[in-house]
């Protein structure tokens, strides 16, 4: 594993503000070297012309330091030219020059630093403010679930500007893919709908008259089973696709309330094929499209009972968790389910221990509903296998 894959993800202006201080700091580092070897170069070419004078003129004086005076012999200045304790004058000089440089240098850097790095962290806050703008704004639509919202930013005609029309470009697509998808489901909810519901009412009426034969009755039953799929079948994909739309109108719903009203509803189903329903519902509360929500507990419950065992249960589970989020457990008894297989029961079309094509028992949409549903109101959907059989299917929903 890397080691920038365990470092923490720093935001972007301390980035900003640590670059521009890294960069100031180099700066000043090679500006105090370009400077120290300049006055290095620059003393000893001084050092030496002023031995050369001396020697040539013998009268003119060593340009000594006032604070080195005392250290000077009290021989005339022409015969310490060349003199080995000149040299080492001029060479300690030199060095103390060059030292305090260094460190009132580096001294002047260290505030500096940090002076600009301060004054980097407000730049980059001024700077960045547009993005924090453009985010509040994304935030705001992703909660609120209007698609009509836009940036319209205003200002220079810079990078920002740019990403913001961008931003505002893209709502517009998605707004226009949005609306046509649901004009596509209504228009396909009436288009494929009617036929069938022709060719039901065809094949009853067929059935009913006084001259069928009992070939033609086989038939008839046939063909109604078959209808009966198809329209199960389509249903289903636009649940499905209804599912995945995001939810733009919310109000507060009960999940306790939908719950015991669809048990209801399951009550006969569940007594006909010899399974015990169960109910523990406690408040629990969350926003979002009633109706949809109904569907997830509906469907739930459905293959709950339908992939059971002979006397086996349901048991339906309601709650608010710790952290306010409303809770739906539907726990069943049946066949084994192995843990590699859960996630494909959430794939469209896919039922445990069985063929695509095998629609005698679902159409295999019902979790990939439930799955679009959930995550259409900001949720999700987690299973797990019972040790003895069966599944615990658990729906989180924000508060």
């Amino acid at each position: 594993m890397r080691l920038t894959s365990r470092l923490p993800r720093l935001p972007i202006r301390v980035r900003l503000t640590l670059l521009y201080g890294a960069l100031f700091m180099a700066c000043g580092v090679i500006l105090l070297g370009v400077t120290y070897l300049l006055l290095d170069a620059g003393l000893t070419d001084r050092f030496d012309g002023v031995a050369l004078q001396i020697t040539k003129e013998g009268g003119i004086a060593a340009p000594v330091p006032e604070a080195s005076t005392h250290n000077l012999p009290s021989e005339p200045a022409a015969g310490l030219a060349g003199s080995p304790e000149l040299r080492e004058l001029q060479d300690r000089y030199r060095a103390a020059t060059l030292q305090s440089l260094l460190r009132q240098g580096a001294l002047a850097l260290g505030v500096l630093t940090v002076v600009a790095t301060l004054f980097g962290y407000l730049m980059a806050g001024r700077v960045l403010r547009p993005l924090n703008r453009i985010s509040q704004t994304a935030r705001s639509i992703t909660s609120r679930g209007d698609l009509s919202e836009r940036l319209a930013f205003t200002g220079p005609r810079d990078e920002v500007t740019q990403l913001a029309d961008t931003f505002d470009s893209m709502m517009g697509r998605l707004q226009k893919s949005f609306q046509d998808q649901q004009r596509f489901i209504a228009d396909a909810s009436h288009e494929l709908r009617t036929p069938l519901a022709i060719n039901r009412t065809l094949i009853e009426v067929a059935l009913r008259r006084k001259t069928a034969t009992e070939d033609t009755k086989r038939l008839g039953t046939s063909l109604l089973t078959v209808n009966e799929r198809n329209e199960r079948l389509i249903n289903g994909l636009l649940a499905l696709a209804k599912g995945e739309t995001e939810v733009a109108n919310r109000t507060p719903v009960d999940l306790a309330e939908l719950a015991r009203h669809t048990a209801e509803l399951h009550q006969s189903q569940a007594v006909e094929a010899g399974i015990g329903l169960r109910l523990e519902t406690r408040p629990a509360t969350t926003s979002g499209n009633a109706v949809m929500l109904e569907r997830i507990i509906h469907n739930l419950l459905e293959n709950a009972i339908r992939y059971n065992e002979p006397n086996g249960w349901v048991r339906l589970t309601t709650r608010t968790t710790p952290h306010g989020a409303a809770t739906l457990t539907v726990e069943n008894t049946g066949p084994v389910v192995a843990r590699q297989d859960i996630e494909a029961l959430f794939q469209p079309f896919r039922r445990l221990g069985a063929d695509r094509t095998d629609s005698e028992r679902g159409s295999g949409l019902g979790l990939a509903i439930v799955r679009a549903i959930a995550r259409s109101h900001d949720g999700d959907v987690t299973a797990a296998p019972r040790e003895r059989g069966g599944l615990m299917v658990t729906t989180t929903l924000p508060r």
